[in-house]
């Protein structure tokens, strides 16, 4: 199932202003982040989730709600014992990402970022080993270790610890011993 959050219309009902589009503060991003968790958790008895977040109508964001906003969101997601939560981000911009880098880093985390042309990439903190997978998988699609290993010329052993290790970080999707790049069911 795909859920579509807009965070500027999250962010004008949490706050009930009308013309507000800058997040900033760390309550305002905890209040954003609950209703994102709150409209996830009422998806209907589905094993995986894919939301994507939209920052089209986000002026601003600053680092404490890019903190709870995107990296306890991812973390807390991550984490869940019951649903998979995939995550696809939307519409940011420059004013948008020194914050969010900045969050990355801090928490060693990546997203799938979703370009103004539609390709979709990952940002954030990765190993180099991870990089080459990401790009395999979204290259290939729907893929098995032993056949992105053999692309890669790397041992299968070795892709197959890489590729669960970004399952894990839901950067990509598991299907039974496939993986696929989530960007691909946005």
């Amino acid at each position: 199932m795909t859920n579509h959050i807009d965070l500027g219309s999250v962010l004008r009902q949490t706050l009930a202003a009308h013309l507000y589009s800058n997040l900033v503060t760390r309550p305002t991003g905890r209040a954003v982040r609950s209703e994102i968790e709150r409209q996830l958790d009422s998806v209907p008895t589905a094993e995986r989730a894919l939301a994507i977040i939209d920052f089209s109508q986000v002026s601003m964001i600053d680092f404490s709600c890019a903190d709870e906003v995107i990296a306890k969101l991812v973390m807390n997601r991550s984490a869940h014992p019951t649903l998979e939560s995939y995550f696809v981000f939307r519409g940011m911009n420059d004013d948008h990402w020194d914050a969010i880098e900045t969050v990355l880093e801090r928490h060693g985390l990546a997203l799938v970022v979703e370009r103004e042309g539609g390709g979709v990439e990952l940002v954030g903190v990765l190993a180099d080993r991870e990089r080459r997978a990401w790009e395999g998988v979204k290259r290939r699609g729907r893929t098995l270790p032993a056949d992105l290993a053999g692309e890669l010329g790397e041992p299968e052993d070795d892709i197959g610890e890489t590729l669960d290790r970004m399952w894990k970080r839901r950067l990509i999707m598991r299907f039974g011993d496939a993986y696929m790049p989530v960007g691909e069911l946005a």
